[in-house]
């Protein structure tokens, strides 16, 4: 069983100070920055990887799949503190292979004025092949990921937050233009007699559109979808690459209670020139319930008393 402990006090810090005065007051959405946040949560969340070629007809596929995927967890917020607990045990439908598997994924998100910055870290040890008439174990394959987007929110009317995380709630539908620029590089070692370990570098521009459509005051389906192109570097070979994201969104909410269900998908693929290719795909499913309350006395006073300190 491999567990995480991911704390964004230090991260989300260095610009939560950057925060836009006016949320509390915009009228399209409703923010609970004020509140510690509770949920418990399942996850399943992988970097897969699709190995293609075009040499032989019909056309070769192999796909490379994480044994561990599965998480289940409880997570605590309150303003720029988030922290979460979670385990991938074995006994999850989605957790194969030995026990030394592991799977480690770190995601946040910043906001300065219109503008979004992604990060991401995705550590993983132990695959599998598959393909139409194998299934193999690779239990020392193991890929490294770290990187991010950075993305222009054009409209004031549209919270993106609300489609991330449960500290904010688009109170009247609306949908904005937001385009990206994303960079991710990937260490991928097989770990075997006979091969090597590779770097790839993915370099893309993604306009986006997103729409928070508002059933009631409670239940809202948000939405969004990328699609662009860039290039993609392979051990100094490159390629034209391109970009397909979408996030789906269906959640409840009050002032204390919610709950939602997410699906985000990014996925990369090379041209069809390049043989082999070696395609991309980032991909959770997400399922949470949880909790609002007002922080006690001492932890505000503390939490105040801290942040006068170091002056954000």
């Amino acid at each position: 069983m491999c567990s995480k402990i991911t704390c964004l006090a230090f991260l989300s810090s260095i610009f939560g100070c950057f925060a836009q005065n006016d949320t509390l007051q915009n009228r399209y959405f409703k923010s609970y920055n004020d509140k510690i946040t509770a949920s418990v949560y399942y996850l399943d969340t992988s970097n897969s990887f699709q190995i293609t070629s075009d040499i032989e007809e019909p056309k070769f596929y192999v796909d490379l799949i994480p044994n561990r995927r599965e998480q289940i967890g409880f997570s605590l917020s309150y303003k720029i503190i988030d922290i979460s607990i979670g385990f991938a045990p074995k006994f999850l439908s989605g957790n194969t292979g030995d026990s030394k598997s592991k799977n480690f994924n770190f995601h946040t998100r910043f906001y300065y004025k219109k503008w979004m910055q992604s990060f991401t870290f995705i550590n993983q040890k132990g695959f599998y092949i598959s393909d139409d008439n194998i299934t193999a174990q690779l239990p020392n394959m193991r890929t490294t990921k770290i990187g991010g987007s950075t993305s222009y929110i054009f409209n004031d009317k549209f919270s993106f937050k609300t489609l991330t995380s449960q500290n904010e709630w688009q109170t009247k539908s609306s949908g904005s233009f937001i385009p990206s620029f994303s960079f991710y590089y990937t260490n991928l070692d097989l770990n075997t007699p006979d091969s090597s370990p590779g770097d790839l570098y993915v370099f893309t521009l993604a306009p986006a559109y997103y729409y928070n459509f508002v059933i009631s005051d409670r239940v809202l389906i948000g939405a969004g979808l990328a699609l662009g192109a860039g290039i993609n570097d392979i051990d100094g070979d490159t390629s034209a690459l391109y970009q397909a994201d979408f996030n789906l969104k269906l959640a409840y909410n009050n002032d204390r209670f919610f709950g939602f269900a997410s699906l985000n998908t990014v996925s990369f693929a090379q041209d069809d020139k390049v043989d082999p290719r070696l395609n991309d795909n980032i991909a959770t499913v997400k399922l949470s319930v949880g909790y609002r309350f007002d922080p006690p006395k001492k932890v505000k006073e503390v939490y105040d008393k801290v942040n006068d300190k170091i002056g954000l």
